[in-house]
């Protein structure tokens, strides 16, 4: 017998702390919350308990999300009668109702659930709604989601019902430490085209405009990821609910702030704060801000204006802002004249308005799009008609109120007018037309004959500025090949030596930015502030004299956001200088293999500079006056303007192309080792096929942090190259990813240029893309791409013997020093 009594005394204890395990999201009557107890829902998503908000001393019973560092209430019971102290209870009363007690057990607070039972409890759920419900049959009897505060969870539901008038509405705090019952006010306005209203102080402050099934057309920045998940639903039996479901299981609601703004707040879990997005964002968004027969545009200055054919009803007050007034038709419309003789005979038209918020107190019909227009013209009371897709014809008898401009998204207006104001439009359309065309004529026959009238008689005066540019102390040399003959060099502003040496302090060595193959470049300042880098031709460089006649004549006819911009030159005695715009963070290899600042090139910074070059090479290839090749493209070569923008640089070795060549032959092969295409290399041979090749190898070293001659002593690969391609044949292209960049929000756009970057190294020309189409396969243009082919140089070279190496150098240089190595600055 006491062993019994112990067994069940055992199982009374089991049973007991079992109870308790559920219980934690639970309250009964005999298991309440204390200040400052709470209790967690059973997926640990919400609390519910009692708090203080921001700068008060108050205690209210609400609800708050659990799982995030940043208290945000979503909720709140007692709202109107706060506790002064922290003597509160919130328990389930002897009628069965949920109540809030104060310390003299007094109700502040109450369901007030008339047909409530006794035995009941309250739960908190992972979805934010606390619901009691009767114990034995799990009847709901009072929910939180039927009481709504500021905020909209999903699944949670405003509604209005139009038979009985009761509505689910959203109301503002009175302020962030006050979560009283404020000023503004959201629900659902069902007549005619449900669409959203906030309320201030009972007047309309706000409205999201119809809704087509998918979107409220009112709102241009409705998220669309956002709309998947968003309703409207008529139940037919008088309520319209709106609600919305999880997105991609994003951590998100709808927050209805003090100001009367709704705001569309979404968890950033890497900030660890909320995003937010609001739905009012302009003096615009005001309901009627303009008046009736108004429109508004947040472009514009004032944003208010009448609507084409209307005119302010007060001039006086519309001129000082007040805009409330509206405005008034300027002809009477043909339907409503008494006398339709002469004028009266034609017939009223319709002005298209294109991607507008439709007006307030719109009709709504069952006619099709092309019926929709005839039915409006028909009925003289019709004064504007719009039709889409997801609603279908709405019509206008009355003034038009809330219409708004917007920038995208919005659908098509067709306004009722006389047909004198639609034709004085058109009238004043042909007319500057016209007068644009006459008068753009004329000027282009007056500046042609005096353009032939200047050429003839200042050609002489040409040919000697042309050779004083070029040919001043160089009597002796002409320009160099029949690539820069083809073409004359338009004229450069001349700097005089006294004001480079002046402005680079005489050259001095604190000012100089880096050494190439044929002299230095200096950082300068002239005297108007204006920052130059100055290019140096070195005295005893007689080879170099090329290159610089050669970037004189080729960019001086460039004009391109992603080219260096050359301000003039200077050709004095022996100095030979040209003048280029200062890029302040110098090249991208200054960047890109510098340990300290590479971090500072994020992947949305790296896809901007690798667009960039290819759309100044895409430039160069087909969009210039002049096709030209680059033959040097590299890191070193790329420079960056303060924005980190690129900008292409070093057309010393570039070459011009005559109109039907695509490719040349060369005996003097010029270039960086690791960026010089195979047939360029071996055979002498550079056509646009090489700067495609040079521009893969150098998107790789973006993608990767990575020089492509840093594995020149690896005892695997060659390059670069064939580093990738083995990660491409292995699947595993990920391990090619700098780590600096490697998110997976990025991950699909960075392997897919690194696929591009492996189809422009391709071994042969033939197989490489053109620039146009690089940067079509960079925009996503081209969406289905070819695999790539086996690149050049990625396997490891046998030693070259003594002969081979000697030819090799015979066929890259016939001095030894015109081809270059890449070396971090």
């Amino acid at each position: 017998m006491r062993l019994l009594s112990k067994r069940n005394l055992l199982f009374v204890l089991c049973c007991f702390c079992l109870n308790l395990g559920v219980a934690i999201d639970t309250i009964t009557s005999s298991q309440s919350i204390k200040d400052p107890g709470s209790i967690v829902s059973n997926g640990s998503a919400f609390k519910l308990g009692f708090f203080s908000p921001v700068n008060s001393t108050n205690r209210y019973i609400g609800i708050w999300y659990s799982n995030i560092s940043v208290f945000t209430v979503v909720w709140v019971a007692n709202r109107e009668t706060p506790l002064n102290d922290s003597s509160g209870v919130l328990t389930i009363s002897e009628d069965g109702n949920l109540v809030v007690l104060d310390g003299k057990k007094e109700i502040l607070w109450s369901s007030n659930i008339t047909n409530s039972v006794a035995n009941s409890s309250a739960q908190l759920m992972d979805s934010g709604n606390l619901v009691l419900q009767e114990k034995t049959t799990g009847t709901i009897i009072w929910e939180s989601f039927q009481h709504p505060c500021d905020t909209l969870l999903p699944n949670m539901k405003i509604s209005t019902n139009i038979r009985t008038g009761n509505k689910v509405q959203l109301t503002s705090w009175q302020s962030p430490s006050n979560p009283s019952i404020g000023s503004f006010s959201a629900n659902i306005q069902p007549l005619n085209l449900p669409q959203v209203f906030i309320w201030k102080y009972g007047s309309p402050y706000w409205r999201s405009g119809p809704w087509n099934k998918q979107v409220f057309i009112g709102i241009p920045t409705m998220d669309y990821q956002f709309q998947d998940g968003a309703s409207l639903i008529n139940d037919q039996e008088g309520t319209f609910s709106f609600s919305f479901t999880y997105v991609n299981g994003s951590l998100l609601h709808l927050a209805f702030n003090t100001h009367g703004n709704i705001e569309e707040r979404f968890w950033d879990y890497e900030k660890e704060d909320w995003e937010v997005s609001l739905a009012l964002q302009s003096g615009c968004d005001l309901y009627g801000n303009c008046g009736a027969f108004g429109s508004c545009n947040s472009q514009n200055t004032p944003i208010c204006s009448c609507l084409q054919g209307f005119e302010p009803k007060n001039t006086e007050e519309w001129n000082r802002g007040n805009w409330t007034s509206g405005c008034v038709r300027r002809t009477q419309l043909q339907c409503e004249r008494v006398n339709t003789s002469s004028e009266g005979s034609k017939m009223d038209g319709f002005l298209k308005l294109n991607m507008m918020k439709v007006p307030d107190f719109a009709d709504w019909s069952h006619y099709l799009e092309a019926d929709c227009r005839q039915q409006c013209l028909e009925n003289c009371s019709c004064i504007a008609y719009a039709y889409d897709t997801g609603i279908g014809c709405m019509s206008w008898t009355r003034s038009l109120i809330d219409a708004q401009k917007f920038s995208s998204a919005g659908v098509d207006l067709y306004v009722r007018l006389a047909y004198s104001d639609l034709v004085t439009k058109k009238d004043m359309k042909k007319i500057v037309t016209i007068t644009v065309i006459i008068g753009t004529v004329s000027i282009l026959i007056c500046t042609y004959l005096l353009w032939r009238w200047i050429a003839k008689h200042k050609a002489r005066k040409k040919k000697d500025k042309e050779i004083l540019l070029f040919n001043r102390g160089e009597a002796h040399k002409t320009l160099p090949s029949d690539n820069l003959n083809q073409v004359k060099v338009q004229e450069l502003p001349l700097f005089n030596f006294e004001k480079l040496a002046s402005a680079t302090n005489n050259f001095h060595l604190s000012n100089k930015l880096g050494q190439g193959g044929f002299g230095s470049v200096y950082k300068g300042k002239l005297s108007d502030g204006q920052e130059i880098a100055v290019k140096r031709l070195s005295r005893t460089s007689a080879q170099g004299f090329e290159e610089f006649m050669n970037e004189a004549v080729v960019i001086s006819k460039l004009q391109h956001r992603n080219l260096v911009r050359l301000l003039g030159c200077c050709v004095e005695g022996e100095e030979r200088m040209l003048i280029y715009e200062y890029m302040p963070n110098k090249s991208l290899d200054a960047f890109l293999f510098d340990p300290c600042k590479y971090e500072l090139l994020d992947w949305r910074k790296r896809f901007n500079i690798i667009e960039g070059i290819g759309r100044g090479l895409l430039y160069l290839h087909r969009d210039s006056r002049l096709r030209i090749i680059h033959r040097d493209l590299k890191a070193s070569n790329i420079l960056l303007d303060k924005e980190l923008n690129p900008k292409i640089s070093d057309f010393g070795t570039a070459r011009i192309f005559r109109g039907n060549e695509d490719q040349a032959n060369t005996r003097r092969v010029v270039g960086t080792y690791g960026y010089m295409s195979p047939e360029y290399v071996i055979e002498g041979r550079f056509s646009e096929k090489s700067d495609v090749f040079s521009f893969g190898v150098l998107l790789l070293e973006i993608i990767s942090g990575r020089k492509n001659t840093v594995f020149y002593n690896d005892e695997e690969f060659l390059s670069l190259l064939g580093l990738a391609w083995k990660l491409w044949n292995s699947d595993n292209t990920v391990a090619l990813i700098d780590p600096m960049i490697s998110e997976p929000f990025f991950e699909m756009e960075i392997l897919r240029c690194i696929q591009v970057g492996l189809l422009c190294v391709q071994e042969f020309a033939k197989d490489r893309p053109t620039a146009s189409v690089v940067v079509s396969m960079l925009k996503s243009e081209i969406v289905d791409m070819p695999r790539p082919k086996k690149p050049a140089f990625t396997e490891r070279l046998i030693a070259l013997d003594t002969e081979s190496s000697q030819r090799r150098k015979s066929i890259f240089s016939i001095n030894n020093v015109t081809v270059t190595t890449v070396q971090g600055r």
